[in-house]
């Protein structure tokens, strides 16, 4: 193979981070964009962000309403991030499972692995008492405000919480724990119960049960939760749904090659 001059392919992966910074602009609060917003989400020239937008129109990776002027998101990446979704094998071992809990429940039941310093949602399903107007997968959310996020957590060493997430959190309602040392408490108590609370700490009127899902090695990958309105999930449910999460958590952790008695280095 003929090796790529340095100039070409420096120019090759600034165009290649220029179209990535283009896409990465399209988030949840601004799905549809025109040119001059997307100039100034990127700070990229006119003239580039017209040439790099066209390609990407041409490839799939955008779409363009032609009428309004406005970009979104094309079905080239809807393509590719469900190869990626599919994949995955804690996704492949418990889509089915968290589909069926959801049907049986009428709640809230979502998987989800840590990305750094959010969680990053493979499953969701909605049951009647816990409707949603719009899909979880794929999007992000805070690990010390969510009760997946705790049970993600909840064996990591102090220190290397302390250097993940810092020691101090932005507040979503006056629920939400807001520092380490009151996180290191929390995630003591996951580790005594076996499973990870949420009370209105990320949304008023809302709750969450978790259990932490574990690798063949025993080390936890990912979390299963149930979540709903307070109305559906009362304390006198509790006992009743912490049961059912772990019970369920563990059946996918079995599913990957996880048995509590006997761990594989």
């Amino acid at each position: 193979m003929p090796r790529v001059p340095a100039r070409e392919s420096a120019g090759g992966t600034q165009s290649v981070e220029r179209a990535l910074s283009l896409l990465s602009a399209f988030t949840e609060e601004h799905p549809e964009l025109r040119t001059s917003e997307l100039v100034a989400a990127t700070g990229l020239g006119q003239s580039t962000v017209s040439r790099l937008v066209g390609a990407l129109v041409n490839l799939g990776f955008l779409s363009h309403d032609t009428r309004s002027g406005l970009y979104g998101v094309g079905p080239r990446v809807v393509t590719l991030a469900g190869i990626g979704l599919n994949q995955s094998p804690v996704h492949q071992q418990s889509r089915q499972l968290a589909q069926n809990l959801a049907a049986s429940l009428g709640l809230g039941v979502n998987v989800a692995e840590r990305h750094g310093t959010s969680l990053f949602y493979l499953c969701h399903f909605e049951g009647p008492n816990a409707p949603r107007p719009a899909t979880l997968i794929g999007r992000g959310g805070p690990l010390y405000a969510t009760a997946l996020g705790k049970a993600l957590l909840c064996e990591l060493p102090p220190d290397e919480i302390g250097d993940l997430l810092g020691t101090e959190y932005a507040r979503y309602t006056p629920h939400t724990i807001a520092d380490l040392d009151a996180l290191l408490e929390a995630l003591a108590e996951v580790r005594r119960r076996g499973y990870a609370t949420e009370l209105e700490e990320l949304a008023f009127g809302r709750t969450c049960l978790a259990a932490p899902v574990r690798g063949r090695s025993g080390q936890i990958v990912a979390a299963l939760s149930v979540s709903g309105p307070l109305s559906a999930m009362n304390a006198a449910r509790q006992s009743e749904l912490s049961m059912t999460v772990i019970e369920h958590a563990d059946q996918i952790s079995s599913n990957l090659g996880y048995h509590a008695a006997l761990t594989y280095s």
